[in-house]
């Protein structure tokens, strides 16, 4: 399994912390999130902050240097991008940055990569953003050559968009087979198939019967591909708040929602909220849909209790 339970760390903007600090804040994040339960912690591989988090202008930093030093600080959790934008980077550099956190991290490195869609981005830092369709057939590409750089000693591939030739991967990846390959996204004609087809793990989003109906689709691709459904961890990535008690709970959503200008109701919509007590529950209808694990971020991740605390619920309840 790639990840029973993740933290995504999607916000750089502390209260207090200065840019001299910022790292040692994210460090102090992710070894408490390792320390309290998570298995794995993630990043955005963005440049800019997105809307649904905040301001283009928030501080962002750069995902494979960022999660170098975050595997330095930590020891058992997996580490990844949720998720890389294919057209970000050359499909056999990015193999070679992946290799590169899983030989400094001794093996936890996880590759994230999805068909990427934020045009500000892309047109901030000079890029072409193709048409959907070129997107997806570049990730087709990008997970073929990146499975090679992982398995193969010089491997070669000539696509439409891409090509390697005889490309060295030294030191070659501590994993065996290389760093397990993580899809994000529930496109049900291209994106599910290419999970079905190339990836080790799919990360998808909605709640209970939207995620219930996706794995559903997927496993249609696995049977036509002839692919194990059972092979591929499926995981969903949303919001998790947690509070000690119900009061406590309602202001925190409050202020969030007040803090983002929309109703509560929408946030607890995409937030699992809940006290110690209520959030196995919650937690439990999502596995019980059909996933193997769950990645969160915490709405009020910046601080380190509520990240302590949520992981040892989740582990409490679910097991590690």
């Amino acid at each position: 399994m790639v990840t029973r339970f993740g933290l995504q760390i999607p916000s750089f903007t502390y209260p207090g912390v200065s840019d001299d600090k910022l790292f040692e804040k994210v460090a102090e994040i992710a070894v408490t999130a390792e320390r309290s339960g998570f298995d794995s912690i993630w990043v955005m591989d963005h440049l800019y902050q997105i809307p649904m988090v905040g301001p283009p202008t928030d501080p962002m930093l750069e995902a494979y240097t960022l999660l170098g030093g975050i595997a330095a600080r930590t020891s058992r959790a997996r580490l990844g991008t949720m998720v890389t934008g294919v057209t970000y980077r050359n499909p056999a550099l990015l193999a070679k940055e992946v290799t590169t956190l899983d030989v400094v991290s001794s093996g936890r490195a996880i590759l994230g990569i999805g068909g990427a869609w934020n045009e500000q981005e892309h047109r901030g830092f000079g890029w072409d953003i193709p048409p959907t369709k070129e997107r997806l057939d570049r990730l087709e590409e990008a997970l073929q050559i990146c499975r090679a750089m992982f398995t193969e000693e010089r491997p070669s591939f000539r696509g439409t968009y891409y090509r390697i030739e005889e490309a060295l991967n030294s030191p070659r990846p501590i994993q065996p087979g290389g760093p397990p390959i993580l899809v994000g996204g529930g496109g049900e004609q291209r994106t599910l198939r290419l999970v079905a087809k190339y990836a080790d793990a799919s990360n998808i989003f909605g709640d209970v019967a939207t995620v219930k109906h996706k794995l559903e689709v997927l496993k249609r691709h696995c049977d036509d591909v002839g692919r194990d459904f059972g092979e591929i961890t499926k995981t969903r990535l949303g919001g998790l708040f947690v509070a000690e008690s119900e009061p406590e709970l309602q202001r925190g959503l409050e202020a969030y929602a007040s803090q983002r200008g929309i109703p509560v109701d929408m946030v607890r919509g995409y937030v699992a909220a809940g006290t110690p007590e209520q959030l196995p529950e919650i937690v439990g209808e999502f596995l019980d849909a059909g996933l193997d694990g769950m990645i969160f971020n915490m709405i009020q991740a910046h601080e380190v209790e509520p990240v302590a605390l949520a992981g040892k619920v989740l582990t409490s309840a679910f097991g590690s």
